[in-house]
């Protein structure tokens, strides 16, 4: 399987090497449930404890990656809910972006059942499309967009029979994503 070979390469295959927990969600994940498209990010949901803070600081070299400061990861990192920051690969423009595991229940569920697939011949951690398909309904809830709602259509079409119809509708309900869900049922079967 080929994906966006700069994305693992810059960014994923750094994590791995140091051992960081992390899952791919995001557009990179609805191509791997759903159907090739272009995206030009990752989005990455972490587990970082505070001693590993200057580890992963250290995973993005100054001269080819914007990463905030060390105290502002941190500060990041001390939220319950919400830590989240950007690394951008300056060459390419390239980012991705970073969601901390807090104290989110929903993010510690996709952690904990990471789907492992080998991608460019390195072992990529993703969240199951139960929580891929919910962040992307979240994401349409909070911007509008019907790109998330045709992911979501192009995932159940593609891989619906993996999916856990009770993870997602207790996950859905949950997250009060039950509008959101229906209107993703009318573009299942359209292009």
């Amino acid at each position: 399987m080929t994906l966006a070979p700069s994305l693992v390469s810059l960014f994923i295959g750094p994590l791995n090497r140091a051992g960081i927990e992390y899952v791919v969600t995001g557009g990179l994940a609805a191509v791997v449930y759903g159907h090739p498209r272009l995206t030009l990010d990752v989005d990455l949901v972490l587990r970082l404890s505070p001693s590993a803070l200057p580890t992963f600081a250290g995973l993005w070299p100054e001269e080819a990656y914007y990463c905030p400061p060390l105290e502002v990861l941190a500060l990041e990192r001390e939220r319950t809910r919400h830590g989240h920051f950007n690394l951008i690969h300056l060459a390419t423009g390239m980012r991705a972006d970073v969601y901390l595991s807090g104290e989110d229940e929903f993010h510690a569920w996709a952690l904990e059942r990471a789907v492992v697939r080998q991608v460019e011949d390195q072992p990529v951690r993703f969240a199951p499309i139960e929580y891929v398909i919910a962040y992307k309904l979240l994401f349409f809830q909070s911007g509008g967009s019907d790109r998330h709602l045709r992911d979501v259509a192009r995932m159940i079409e593609i891989s619906g029979s993996a999916v856990d119809q009770s993870a997602l509708a207790g996950w859905i309900g949950r997250l009060g994503l039950e509008v959101e869900w229906s209107k993703a049922g009318l573009y299942v079967g359209r292009e």
